[in-house]
């Protein structure tokens, strides 16, 4: 934290990129900008705010609001995206502090907010901003579940709507019949990580079938239909799980892990929380190691499981091109939401990091850590009944919430 600080403040005291220019109708402001420590620029999200007759609001939990008149976009520090309603829309670098002031990335001005607000447009040849009437909020296109059946779908039994307020969409069954993989991580001779509460020792592979099993039997009772990539204690390996969620024509793909902190941490086993991932490049040290962490299971498995997999790196390539980022984007950050109403620990955010399971899985896939096991709080509470089936309830909320929105997407004609 003390490196990325330094380095804004040497960033942001170098040379600085010209100024944006904001025009609202004869009033003209210029934005100051500044060097992004991920690359590329930012600039102040409240002098992008005022300059644009708005505000910047914070909203707590590290996630602010750029606010013009009934409309607002969302976004949080470390997450490389911004929040439109329902709608993820993918940013090449996060907001970040310094110096008690939050900055958010040049393409906030240039294409997120023009793309989320009528009444916005960004001049390229001109190099500036305009708002040129009353702002409203546009439709955002997003394709996503193009192979997707059109079965119709029995009558759906009630649903939790305890969705909590933020980000987040209300929670209620699907119109058509969808189909989420679950797949439980770890297995057979692959224990995966071990949560410890006291005299305890419980294996990883143990509890994520367990929530597992329940997320599926809370997804069937909502009325999704549900495919498991494994229901015992067997490994599968990962270059496996991909593909039979493409078999099964999958709508959504839900990994199911927990967490470990690292040992080299200052006093590891204080760490809690979860978090939710999706397939890109890592962009911190600890993403990359979890990435890692779970990445290991190939060991487990033999040469010719092993030699399936197709290099990450070319995988990535592709994917970065695809259609289900975005959306992979908006799944992890329902599913993060939803947790975040039962879940002891506090929210670690939505994270970006290249699990081999997700690579083979061509639709909207996340990883979820469900808490770590090695904080006996936290591994007591995945141990229990009730612990389990709040988490397994959550994230069934998040997976009919994600396909509520894209059903309202069909039925709007939205592309």
């Amino acid at each position: 934290m003390l490196l990325l600080s330094l380095l804004c403040a040497c960033q942001i005291a170098g040379a600085s990129p010209p100024p944006l220019v904001v025009k609202v109708g004869d009033r003209v402001r210029s934005v100051p900008v500044v060097a992004h420590p991920e690359g590329g620029s930012a600039m102040r999200g409240d002098q992008l705010a005022e300059a644009l007759g708005g505000k910047f609001v914070d909203a707590g939990n590290g996630r602010w609001r750029l606010e013009l008149g009934d409309v607002s976009v969302s976004m949080a520090v470390l997450a490389p995206f911004a929040m439109s309603g329902d709608d993820a829309l993918p940013m090449p670098s996060s907001p970040f502090t310094n110096s008690g002031r939050v900055y958010v990335p040049y393409a906030l001005a240039t294409d997120v907010l023009p793309r989320a607000m009528g009444g916005l447009i960004f001049d390229t040849d001109r190099v500036e901003l305009r708002r040129f009437a009353v702002v409203t909020r546009r439709a955002v296109a997003s394709r996503v579940l193009a192979d997707a059946p059109a079965v119709a779908a029995p009558t759906p039994a009630p649903v939790r709507t305890s969705a909590p307020v933020g980000m987040t969409p209300s929670a209620r069954a699907p119109v058509r019949k969808r189909l989420v993989v679950v797949d439980a991580g770890h297995g057979g001779r692959d224990p995966g990580t071990t949560l410890v509460a006291g005299t305890t020792r419980v294996s990883e592979k143990t509890v994520a079938l367990a929530v597992s099993l329940k997320l599926r039997d809370a997804l069937q009772a909502r009325g999704v239909t549900v495919v498991m990539t494994r229901t015992r204690d067997t490994l599968i390996a990962l270059g496996d799980r991909g593909p039979i969620a493409n078999r099964a024509k999958g709508d959504l793909f839900v990994s199911v892990h927990v967490n470990a902190a690292n040992p080299n941490w200052k006093n590891p086993g204080a760490t809690r929380g979860f978090e939710t991932y999706f397939l890109a490049e890592a962009k911190t040290e600890d993403e990359a190691r979890v990435a890692s962490m779970e990445n290991e299971a190939v060991k487990f498995e033999t040469t010719q499981e092993t030699s399936r997999s197709d290099p990450l790196g070319f995988i990535l390539r592709d994917m970065a091109q695809n259609e289900h980022l975005r959306e992979s984007l908006t799944l992890a950050t329902l599913t993060q939401e939803h947790l975040k109403s039962v879940h002891p620990g506090p929210s670690r955010g939505v994270k970006q990091a290249p699990f081999s399971v997700l690579v083979r899985s061509f639709m909207p896939s996340v990883l979820v850590e469900l808490g770590f096991g090695s904080n006996a709080a936290e591994a007591r509470w995945m141990l229990s009944e009730a612990g389990q089936t709040e988490l397994a309830e959550s994230i069934a909320d998040a997976c009919v919430a994600y396909l509520a929105q894209y059903e309202r997407k069909v039925s709007s004609g939205e592309p």
